[in-house]
């Protein structure tokens, strides 16, 4: 008898353990629930305080509905903004920011992306989705690379990627953009012109000044629009006799390359308007005729000094000399692939 009373006092102690040890197992899942739904309030009104920050910076200027921040610290942008995606354009500069969002491909009314002077060094594939954007600007940033998912971005035409010093590629899909006439690769680390500028059919201005191209494409006339070309501090010794073909060049910078002469092929470049060969090892001294100028027109006329006059008289004065410098011809196997 005594054995059974201990037996039941085991079992009952046993089963009040149980019961204790449950109350407090569900004690805890109640308060780690409370818990969480704190957290999820909080994260509400912290999203809505993020909003409220947000839609402070948003004006409407002249029809355009615009987010523009500059010098605050937004290293990362918040999942809170895919609420405001009838924004048509971003500016954010100066802001720190590390990275284009994922999310950005939700923004399909953007027209205008500006991210300059930030701390971007990634773009994600997601940019290709925004169809209608016609502005990316993103020098001064930190990027290496671009997906080549911008080639989706079908109405852009202007692309501006100035500064960002380890970039020195581009895909080639991005000669799909059929309507870029606008396209800032300055000061970057490119050694020579990107195959997909050749294929872009509306390209009118291009500054690629500030890299290390040492030449140019042999077919660089196929970029038949282009009217300006900055290719100023890059290490070019020559250029292709195509240069000559560029009928709409009108601007062509050539200034602190390492040409030694002046080809015969450029003379016949009757649209070029403004042209500088300033700080080339040119083989020949030449001076243009002096004439006395007003105060205001110095810097101008410093500029003409390596003009088209001083191209034009350096070509005359190689001929008088009886050599013939000549641009760099399309080797046979190049011409016939």
């Amino acid at each position: 008898m005594e054995l059974s009373a201990d037996v039941a006092v085991c079992l009952g102690s046993v089963a009040s353990i149980k019961v204790l040890w449950e109350g407090r197992i569900r004690k805890h899942k109640e308060e780690l629930q409370k818990e969480k739904s704190i957290r999820e309030l909080a994260h509400v009104w912290e999203d809505r305080i993020i909003l409220a920050r947000l839609k402070e910076k948003i004006l409407n200027e002249e029809g355009r509905v615009i987010l523009r921040i500059e010098k605050e610290e937004w290293k990362v942008l918040p999942a809170a903004m895919v609420q405001l995606t009838n924004l048509q354009e971003w500016h954010l500069h100066r802001t720190g920011l590390q990275r284009v969002p994922s999310f950005i491909g939700h923004f399909e009314n953007l027209l205008v992306l500006n991210l300059s002077r930030n701390c971007i060094a990634e773009v994600p594939p997601e940019i290709g989705h925004l169809t209608r954007l016609q502005e990316l600007l993103l020098s001064y940033n930190r990027l290496q690379d671009v997906p080549e998912e911008l080639a989706g971005c079908q109405s852009l035409e202007k692309l501006e990627l100035a500064v960002n010093q380890d970039l020195s590629r581009l895909p080639l899909q991005l000669g799909q953009l059929r309507n870029l006439q606008h396209l800032d690769l300055s000061i970057n680390q490119f050694t020579a012109i990107p195959e997909a500028l050749l294929n872009m059919p509306a390209l009118e201005w291009l500054d690629m000044g500030g890299n290390k191209i040492q030449e140019l494409p042999h077919d660089i006339h196929r970029m038949k629009n282009l009217h300006t070309l900055w290719l100023q501090r890059n290490e070019i010794r020559c250029l292709p006799e195509s240069v000559s073909e560029m009928a709409n060049l009108g601007t062509l910078v050539l200034s602190g390359n390492k040409l030694q002469d002046i080809p015969t092929c450029m003379e016949k470049m009757d649209n070029l308007r403004f042209v500088n060969f300033r700080d080339n090892p040119l083989k020949i001294q030449v001076s243009l005729p002096w004439e006395e100028k007003e105060e205001e027109e110095e810097e101008e006329d410093d500029r003409e000094m390596y003009g088209r006059d001083f191209m034009l008289a350096y070509i005359q004065e190689s001929r008088r000399r009886g050599g013939q410098p000549t641009c760099l011809r399309v080797p046979a196997d190049d011409a016939t692939g």
